[in-house]
């Protein structure tokens, strides 16, 4: 791949990087496409390890992220139907209110959520909490998988 192209997949990672932290983007999926791209044109055994290599990164932490996220809701005593209500009052939100719009409904919408079903503020404050950390898990193991995909990239375009 000629230096431009290595250069333009080099910024379509960095957009997916940034992608992934501020949960605006498909950001794993935009780096994986990036390094997919890259792994199909530079072809052979190091094309294609690296494509291996960020495509087993991005699933495990697909998985990985939901698993400890699930398992961290389920400890606070959170239900799923208080971050399915903040995730939809957070897409409002977005759509409401500019560029805090997102963060500011998904915290009405937890909080809301579970001050209906607890009848108590300071029980829905909690779980609001925990429904927060749960994402941050998320954000971290899914930037986690997508930095693995972008390691292995570099290592990649030094080896081609």
């Amino acid at each position: 791949m000629s230096g431009a192209g290595e250069l333009l997949v080099g910024l379509v990672i960095l957009v997916g990087l940034f992608g992934v932290v501020v949960q605006v983007l498909p950001g794993a999926f935009l780096v994986l496409g990036a390094v997919l791209l890259w792994g199909v044109v530079v072809g052979g055994a190091t094309g294609w390890t690296v494509v291996a290599v960020a495509v087993l990164a991005t699933a495990a932490a697909a998985v990985v992220k939901y698993l400890l996220a699930g398992r961290h809701l389920a400890r606070g005593g959170v239900p799923p139907s208080a971050v399915i209500w903040g995730g939809v009052a957070g897409v409002v939100g977005f759509f409401v209110i500019p560029v805090v719009g997102l963060f500011v409904g998904f915290l009405a919408g937890t909080y809301g959520a579970e001050w209906v079903r607890l009848r108590e503020p300071r029980g829905a404050w909690r779980a609001t909490v925990v429904a927060l950390q749960a994402t941050g898990i998320t954000i971290v193991v899914e930037l986690a998988g997508a930095l693995v995909a972008t390691a292995a990239w570099l290592v990649g375009v030094a080896l081609a």
